[in-house]
Protein backbone atom coordinates (compact mmCIF):
# COMPACT_ATOMS: atom_id res chain seq x y z
CA UNK A 1 0.00 0.00 0.00
CA UNK A 2 1.50 3.42 -0.99
CA UNK A 3 1.68 6.26 1.43
CA UNK A 4 -0.75 9.19 1.04
CA UNK A 5 -0.37 10.98 4.18
CA UNK A 6 0.96 13.91 1.85
CA UNK A 7 -0.56 13.53 -1.33
CA UNK A 8 -3.87 13.48 0.76
CA UNK A 9 -3.00 16.08 2.99
CA UNK A 10 -2.65 18.60 0.16
CA UNK A 11 -6.10 17.47 -1.58
CA UNK A 12 -9.05 19.98 -2.08
CA UNK A 13 -11.77 18.44 -3.96
CA UNK A 14 -14.86 20.29 -5.56
CA UNK A 15 -17.77 19.70 -3.17
CA UNK A 16 -20.92 17.00 -3.43
CA UNK A 17 -22.46 18.50 -6.25
CA UNK A 18 -25.79 20.23 -5.88
CA UNK A 19 -29.11 18.80 -5.24
CA UNK A 20 -31.50 18.35 -7.99
CA UNK A 21 -35.41 17.97 -8.53
CA UNK A 22 -37.23 16.08 -10.97
CA UNK A 23 -39.63 18.38 -12.44
CA UNK A 24 -41.46 18.35 -15.86
CA UNK A 25 -39.56 15.37 -16.92
CA UNK A 26 -36.46 17.21 -16.68
CA UNK A 27 -33.27 17.34 -13.69
CA UNK A 28 -33.52 21.36 -12.07
CA UNK A 29 -30.75 22.44 -10.17
CA UNK A 30 -31.71 23.36 -6.93
CA UNK A 31 -28.51 25.49 -4.94
CA UNK A 32 -24.84 24.73 -5.22
CA UNK A 33 -23.27 23.97 -2.05
CA UNK A 34 -19.63 25.62 -1.06
CA UNK A 35 -16.72 23.17 -2.09
CA UNK A 36 -15.72 20.89 0.93
CA UNK A 37 -11.57 20.07 2.40
CA UNK A 38 -11.64 16.20 2.45
CA UNK A 39 -10.46 14.91 5.64
CA UNK A 40 -6.99 13.19 4.60
CA UNK A 41 -7.87 10.65 6.98
CA UNK A 42 -11.15 9.70 6.21
CA UNK A 43 -10.08 9.26 2.30
CA UNK A 44 -6.89 7.20 2.95
CA UNK A 45 -8.98 4.91 5.27
CA UNK A 46 -11.54 4.88 2.44
CA UNK A 47 -8.61 4.11 -0.39
CA UNK A 48 -7.27 1.54 1.95
CA UNK A 49 -11.04 -0.27 1.91
CA UNK A 50 -10.92 -0.55 -1.74
CA UNK A 51 -7.37 -1.17 -3.09
CA UNK A 52 -6.76 -4.78 -1.86
CA UNK A 53 -8.60 -7.26 -5.25
CA UNK A 54 -8.89 -3.79 -7.02
CA UNK A 55 -11.04 -3.68 -8.85
CA UNK A 56 -14.44 -4.81 -6.45
CA UNK A 57 -17.36 -6.10 -8.68
CA UNK A 58 -20.71 -6.04 -6.00
CA UNK A 59 -20.98 -9.32 -6.76
CA UNK A 60 -24.58 -8.49 -5.30
CA UNK A 61 -25.18 -7.28 -8.57
CA UNK A 62 -25.69 -9.97 -11.35
CA UNK A 63 -26.25 -8.23 -14.40
CA UNK A 64 -27.26 -11.46 -16.03
CA UNK A 65 -30.55 -11.08 -14.07
CA UNK A 66 -31.25 -7.74 -13.33
CA UNK A 67 -31.02 -4.95 -15.67
CA UNK A 68 -27.38 -3.26 -15.82
CA UNK A 69 -25.93 -0.52 -18.15
CA UNK A 70 -22.47 0.47 -17.51
CA UNK A 71 -21.33 4.11 -18.26
CA UNK A 72 -18.27 5.11 -19.17
CA UNK A 73 -16.15 7.90 -19.65
CA UNK A 74 -12.82 8.73 -21.75
CA UNK A 75 -10.00 11.27 -22.05
CA UNK A 76 -9.79 12.33 -18.66
CA UNK A 77 -9.33 13.18 -15.90
CA UNK A 78 -10.29 16.80 -17.24
CA UNK A 79 -11.39 20.24 -15.35
CA UNK A 80 -14.71 18.93 -15.69
CA UNK A 81 -13.81 15.46 -13.63
CA UNK A 82 -14.53 16.57 -10.43
CA UNK A 83 -18.08 18.06 -11.32
CA UNK A 84 -18.73 14.80 -13.07
CA UNK A 85 -17.64 12.93 -9.69
CA UNK A 86 -19.71 15.64 -7.48
CA UNK A 87 -23.00 14.48 -9.82
CA UNK A 88 -22.21 10.73 -9.71
CA UNK A 89 -21.90 11.11 -5.88
CA UNK A 90 -25.29 12.75 -5.52
CA UNK A 91 -27.00 10.35 -8.02
CA UNK A 92 -25.14 7.22 -6.72
CA UNK A 93 -23.90 6.17 -9.57
CA UNK A 94 -21.05 4.50 -10.35
CA UNK A 95 -18.97 4.50 -13.64
CA UNK A 96 -15.57 3.64 -15.36
CA UNK A 97 -13.05 6.37 -16.75
CA UNK A 98 -10.64 5.62 -19.68
CA UNK A 99 -8.16 8.07 -18.28
CA UNK A 100 -5.29 9.21 -20.97
CA UNK A 101 -1.57 9.05 -19.16
CA UNK A 102 -0.76 12.41 -19.78
CA UNK A 103 -3.98 13.99 -18.66
CA UNK A 104 -3.56 12.31 -15.49
CA UNK A 105 0.27 13.49 -15.28
CA UNK A 106 -1.05 16.95 -15.55
CA UNK A 107 -3.81 16.47 -13.19
CA UNK A 108 -3.67 19.00 -9.97
CA UNK A 109 -6.86 18.12 -8.74
CA UNK A 110 -5.84 14.86 -7.39
CA UNK A 111 -8.89 13.47 -9.70
CA UNK A 112 -8.14 9.65 -9.77
CA UNK A 113 -7.57 9.29 -5.73
CA UNK A 114 -11.11 10.39 -5.57
CA UNK A 115 -12.74 8.02 -8.21
CA UNK A 116 -11.16 5.15 -6.57
CA UNK A 117 -12.51 6.23 -3.15
CA UNK A 118 -15.90 6.44 -4.70
CA UNK A 119 -15.64 2.78 -5.92
CA UNK A 120 -15.52 4.03 -9.81
CA UNK A 121 -13.37 1.73 -11.99
CA UNK A 122 -10.03 3.44 -14.19
CA UNK A 123 -9.44 1.94 -17.47
CA UNK A 124 -6.30 2.34 -19.87
CA UNK A 125 -6.85 5.06 -22.62
CA UNK A 126 -2.97 5.00 -23.87
CA UNK A 127 -0.16 7.77 -22.74
CA UNK A 128 -1.00 10.53 -25.67
CA UNK A 129 -4.56 9.31 -27.09
CA UNK A 130 -2.24 7.46 -30.26
CA UNK A 131 -4.17 5.19 -32.50
CA UNK A 132 -2.50 2.06 -31.54
CA UNK A 133 -2.42 -0.12 -34.58
CA UNK A 134 -0.42 2.92 -36.54
CA UNK A 135 2.47 2.62 -34.14
CA UNK A 136 5.25 0.08 -33.72
CA UNK A 137 5.16 -2.91 -31.15
CA UNK A 138 7.51 -0.74 -29.45
CA UNK A 139 5.03 2.42 -29.68
CA UNK A 140 2.14 0.08 -28.30
CA UNK A 141 4.35 -0.80 -25.20
CA UNK A 142 5.19 2.24 -24.25
CA UNK A 143 1.80 4.02 -24.80
CA UNK A 144 -0.17 1.17 -22.61
CA UNK A 145 2.93 0.77 -19.70
CA UNK A 146 3.70 4.07 -19.08
CA UNK A 147 -0.26 4.74 -18.61
CA UNK A 148 -0.14 1.76 -16.24
CA UNK A 149 2.89 2.70 -14.31
CA UNK A 150 1.47 7.06 -13.62
CA UNK A 151 -1.90 5.74 -12.56
CA UNK A 152 -0.65 2.96 -10.52
CA UNK A 153 1.83 6.05 -9.09
CA UNK A 154 -0.87 8.26 -8.58
CA UNK A 155 -3.95 6.17 -7.61
CA UNK A 156 -2.28 2.77 -6.31
CA UNK A 157 -3.96 0.50 -8.28
CA UNK A 158 -2.81 -1.70 -11.44
CA UNK A 159 -5.73 -1.16 -14.01
CA UNK A 160 -7.23 -4.44 -15.68
CA UNK A 161 -9.25 -2.61 -18.29
CA UNK A 162 -8.67 -0.33 -21.60
CA UNK A 163 -10.25 0.96 -24.33
CA UNK A 164 -7.88 1.88 -27.71
CA UNK A 165 -8.60 5.40 -28.66
CA UNK A 166 -10.79 5.56 -31.57
CA UNK A 167 -11.80 2.12 -31.17
CA UNK A 168 -8.99 1.00 -33.11
CA UNK A 169 -7.44 -2.32 -32.52
CA UNK A 170 -5.69 -5.46 -34.29
CA UNK A 171 -3.90 -8.75 -33.20
CA UNK A 172 -0.66 -6.72 -32.04
CA UNK A 173 -2.78 -4.35 -29.53
CA UNK A 174 -4.33 -7.87 -28.66
CA UNK A 175 -1.55 -9.36 -27.57
CA UNK A 176 0.42 -6.56 -25.87
CA UNK A 177 -3.19 -5.94 -23.92
CA UNK A 178 -2.55 -9.54 -22.85
CA UNK A 179 0.79 -9.25 -21.63
CA UNK A 180 -0.14 -6.17 -19.38
CA UNK A 181 -3.27 -7.72 -18.03
CA UNK A 182 -5.65 -5.75 -19.78
CA UNK A 183 -9.26 -6.56 -21.43
CA UNK A 184 -9.82 -4.15 -24.31
CA UNK A 185 -13.10 -2.74 -23.92
CA UNK A 186 -15.29 -0.56 -26.60
CA UNK A 187 -19.12 0.15 -26.72
CA UNK A 188 -22.19 -0.83 -27.89
CA UNK A 189 -23.91 2.95 -27.14
CA UNK A 190 -22.25 5.84 -28.93
CA UNK A 191 -23.44 8.93 -27.63
CA UNK A 192 -21.06 11.37 -30.15
CA UNK A 193 -21.18 13.62 -27.05
CA UNK A 194 -17.48 14.96 -28.98
CA UNK A 195 -19.16 15.97 -32.04
CA UNK A 196 -23.07 17.21 -30.71
CA UNK A 197 -22.07 19.05 -28.16
CA UNK A 198 -25.73 19.57 -26.53
CA UNK A 199 -27.20 17.72 -23.45
CA UNK A 200 -30.14 17.10 -24.81
CA UNK A 201 -28.57 14.86 -27.69
CA UNK A 202 -26.08 13.28 -25.80
CA UNK A 203 -28.90 12.04 -23.13
CA UNK A 204 -31.50 11.10 -25.71
CA UNK A 205 -28.45 8.75 -27.45
CA UNK A 206 -27.51 7.14 -23.88
CA UNK A 207 -31.24 6.48 -23.39
CA UNK A 208 -31.43 4.49 -26.62
CA UNK A 209 -29.49 1.76 -23.94
CA UNK A 210 -30.76 -1.76 -23.52
CA UNK A 211 -29.51 -4.20 -20.92
CA UNK A 212 -25.62 -5.22 -20.84
CA UNK A 213 -24.89 -1.54 -22.60
CA UNK A 214 -21.73 0.36 -22.54
CA UNK A 215 -22.20 3.24 -23.15
CA UNK A 216 -19.21 5.92 -24.80
CA UNK A 217 -19.24 9.17 -23.32
CA UNK A 218 -16.35 11.86 -22.53
CA UNK A 219 -15.63 13.55 -19.26
CA UNK A 220 -14.05 16.51 -21.09
CA UNK A 221 -16.96 18.03 -22.23
CA UNK A 222 -19.12 20.34 -20.32
CA UNK A 223 -22.18 19.49 -22.00
CA UNK A 224 -22.01 16.10 -21.34
CA UNK A 225 -21.37 16.36 -17.70
CA UNK A 226 -24.66 18.50 -17.72
CA UNK A 227 -26.53 15.71 -19.79
CA UNK A 228 -25.58 12.76 -16.86
CA UNK A 229 -28.06 13.63 -14.68
CA UNK A 230 -30.85 12.96 -17.27
CA UNK A 231 -28.99 10.50 -18.47
CA UNK A 232 -29.47 8.60 -15.93
CA UNK A 233 -32.85 9.52 -14.63
CA UNK A 234 -34.61 8.03 -18.41
CA UNK A 235 -32.39 4.61 -17.88
CA UNK A 236 -33.44 4.66 -14.01
CA UNK A 237 -36.86 5.29 -14.75
CA UNK A 238 -36.84 1.90 -17.19
CA UNK A 239 -35.19 -0.11 -14.25
CA UNK A 240 -31.51 -0.15 -15.35
CA UNK A 241 -28.71 -0.33 -12.73
CA UNK A 242 -25.72 1.53 -13.24
CA UNK A 243 -21.95 -0.44 -13.04
CA UNK A 244 -19.21 -0.56 -13.27
CA UNK A 245 -17.57 -2.88 -16.21
CA UNK A 246 -16.37 -5.30 -14.10
CA UNK A 247 -19.31 -5.49 -12.20
CA UNK A 248 -21.13 -5.93 -15.83
CA UNK A 249 -19.14 -9.18 -16.21
CA UNK A 250 -19.62 -10.48 -12.37
CA UNK A 251 -15.31 -10.61 -12.35
CA UNK A 252 -12.38 -9.03 -13.97
CA UNK A 253 -12.80 -9.36 -17.98
CA UNK A 254 -10.30 -11.98 -19.72
CA UNK A 255 -6.88 -9.92 -20.51
CA UNK A 256 -6.94 -9.47 -24.47
CA UNK A 257 -10.35 -9.98 -25.16
CA UNK A 258 -12.43 -7.29 -27.02
CA UNK A 259 -15.54 -6.51 -25.55
CA UNK A 260 -18.50 -4.57 -26.63
CA UNK A 261 -21.41 -5.32 -24.53
CA UNK A 262 -22.53 -7.82 -22.04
Amino acid sequence: MRVWSGLLAMMLVAGCGTPAAVKGGGVVRLSARAPARVDPGALARSLTAVQPGWPHPDLTVDCREVKCVALTFDDGPGRYTPWLLDELDDLEVKATFFVVGQMVAADRDHTLPRMVAAGHEIGNHSWSHAELPGLSDEGIARELGRTQDVVEQVAGVRMTVMRPPYGSTDARVAAETRRLGLAQILWSVDTLDWRDRVPSVVARRAAKATGGSIVLMHDIHRTTVEAVPNVVESLADKGYRFVTISELYGTTPAAGRKYTEL
